[in-house]
């Protein structure tokens, strides 16, 4: 089962990576949709450890985006060594950019499957996803 969740993800990542405006990868666009769902201004480390990865590949990719204008980063007035990061407008426009791209592909897989297939997959998928989560 999770060499098929594995290589579903891999498909679905390299499909969707052809449509992101602007040469964006999809780990940049999930901290972009990360901020637009979520809100607030997170540190550094928070980031790093909401998406498992390490504090300075989360550094390189948050600093990335902010090159583009997509994030800002300020210090943190709590932590004299750590950054605290917000989305910017232009980030908020780019992410809604990159739904808008992924709609086509959304409707295609929408039209490959019936209503009854997505309702029965998506439970398993959640609590699967729940219990993962939860046992970091």
């Amino acid at each position: 089962m999770l060499n098929e969740i594995g290589i579903i993800d891999q498909l679905a990542r390299n499909r969707f990576e052809r449509v992101l405006p602007d040469g964006l990868s999809v780990a940049q666009f999930t901290v972009l949709n990360h901020f637009v769902r979520l809100g607030g201004e997170p540190s550094l480390v928070a980031l790093s450890r909401a998406f498992q990865v390490s504090k300075p590949a989360m550094g390189k990719l948050v600093h990335r985006l902010a090159d583009h204008g997509l994030l800002a980063v300020r210090a943190d007035p709590d932590d004299a060594r750590g950054k605290r990061v917000t989305i910017t407008e232009a980030g908020v426009a780019m992410r809604h950019a990159c739904v808008a791209a992924l709609a086509p592909e959304v409707a295609k897989l929408r039209d490959a499957f019936d209503d009854d297939d997505f309702d029965r997959m998506l439970p398993a998928l959640q609590r699967l996803r729940t219990w993962l989560d939860t046992h970091r």
